[in-house]
């Protein structure tokens, strides 16, 4: 190894040796980041992934590497460069594209971007089992403007193809929220941008920001918004989306045979590779997700949908039935009632944004509702976040599902879900996967 690898890789010895043998205030924020980390997780992380992720991350306005920093008489100015870049550190889904003398050639599988990574002699030894196109999940961190250092032990998935690939990244998109698009600011920024566009449009088109209806009639009201949404999105390309596919091409001066190929690949129609071609800024290359209601949504009686700029849309159909409760004189006598707040409590899909909504409208008897329903003491202003907290429900959003989606991540769940569809005997329904971008 290079000075400056071997020194990174005893600096981060050294930090870690620090936080685990901290007592007070960072052994607390251990373990209060601990605690956080396994509630937005539904896979169990392992431990060295929650310390590396809280020596980079931290909690709140403690640092760990800025008291390591502060509490270290012999750093020199080189070894503080060095901890601080590790702010930058993040945890991908990585594809090996290369395998080199001391090291890989990684590519994060959620941002379409390239790294050279050299882990320690160990560390080496131990990953020269693995090959050429395999999927690993790890944390990486900079050590120079050329190359990272493997931060964390990895975890091995093997070669995937792009069914498995798909559920990967739906599962690293569940676990590692945080980490979506953490080295490519310019993903993220456009994302919440979408969410915030839907978001408006959404109320454009209904008219207010929570709507009921039957199912089946929602589910048709969402994919005429989304075609809506598709003309205008083609319209602001440029592209006349009543033109042939023959005419688009020799407008946009491309080959027939490269569209055709492309139409192929994406499983797409001609007016979106035609936008796609039409646009040549990467950094707009990011596609609307297709909402399809579940089958037992497009069943129900009837579903709520709320919309919020940051929050995204959430489809609820017990929400008309919690707000029956909240309005009713005796709601002790309705049926059922402690039932549906703990299933609502517990289901993930009831978000926080649905919460402080029902707050603001019913604080007192909300109020009392969990109070009984719960069986303990309970204040509405006091404790309501950490109740929210204690059902495993973010404060602060996270990236919404209605949010686009980079191009290469859009593709590559289109032909996965092309290949599943081939792979199912005909006439059998075809049931696609909720994991992932869709």
């Amino acid at each position: 190894m290079d000075a400056i690898l071997e020194r990174s890789y005893a600096l981060k010895q050294a930090i870690t040796d620090f936080v685990l043998d901290a007592e007070g205030d960072i052994a607390q924020a251990l373990e209060t980041f601990a605690a956080q980390q396994s509630r937005r997780s539904s896979n169990d992380v392992p431990q060295d992934f929650v310390i590396d992720s809280f020596i980079c991350e931290g909690i709140g306005d403690l640092s760990p590497l800025n008291e390591f920093i502060q509490n270290s008489t012999d750093l020199s100015e080189s070894d503080r460069l060095i901890l601080q870049s590790w702010e930058n550190s993040f945890v991908g889904l990585f594809a090996i594209l290369k395998i080199l003398p001391d090291g890989f050639e990684l590519m994060n599988w959620l941002t379409d971007k390239h790294y050279i990574v050299k882990p320690n002699t160990p560390q080496l030894q131990e990953m020269s089992r693995l090959k050429e196109n395999e999927i690993i999940l790890t944390r990486i961190a900079p050590v120079t403007e050329d190359y990272w250092m493997l931060f964390s032990s990895y975890v091995q998935m093997g070669k995937l193809g792009k069914p498995k690939l798909a559920v990967a990244i739906g599962n690293f998109k569940d676990n590692y929220k945080q980490h979506i698009y953490s080295d490519a600011p310019e993903l993220l920024e456009e994302a919440w941008q979408s969410v915030e566009h839907y978001h408006q449009e959404f109320i454009n088109y209904f008219g207010a920001d929570e709507i009921t209806l039957p199912g089946y009639q929602l589910n048709k009201k969402i994919t005429e918004l989304q075609e809506i949404l598709t003309q205008k999105r083609l319209e602001e390309a440029g592209i006349d989306p009543s033109k042939s596919l023959a005419e688009v091409v020799q407008e946009a001066g491309v080959g027939e045979e490269e569209i055709q190929e492309a139409v192929a690949e994406l499983g797409a129609d001609a007016t979106v590779v035609s936008q796609m071609l039409k646009n040549k800024n990467p950094a707009s290359k990011m596609m609307m997700p297709k909402v399809d209601l579940p089958a037992e949504l497009k069943k129900a009686e009837q579903v709520t949908t709320l919309s919020h700029p940051r929050w995204g849309q959430m489809f609820l159909p017990n929400y008309s039935k919690i707000k029956n409760i909240l309005e009713a004189e005796d709601w002790q006598s309705v049926e059922g009632v402690e039932k549906l707040i703990r299933q609502s409590l517990e289901d993930k899909s009831v978000s926080t944004f649905v919460w402080y909504r029902l707050a603001a409208q019913y604080p007192t008897q909300l109020e009392k509702v969990l109070q009984t329903v719960l069986q303990r003491p309970f204040q509405l202003e006091t404790d309501f976040n950490s109740l929210l907290q204690e059902f495993n429900k973010p404060i602060e959003p996270d990236l919404p599902e209605i949010a686009s989606v980079p191009l290469h991540l859009h593709n590559l769940f289109q032909e996965a879900v092309a290949e599943v569809s081939k792979s199912k005997p005909k006439g059998k329904a075809q049931k696609q996967s909720a994991k992932g971008f869709q």
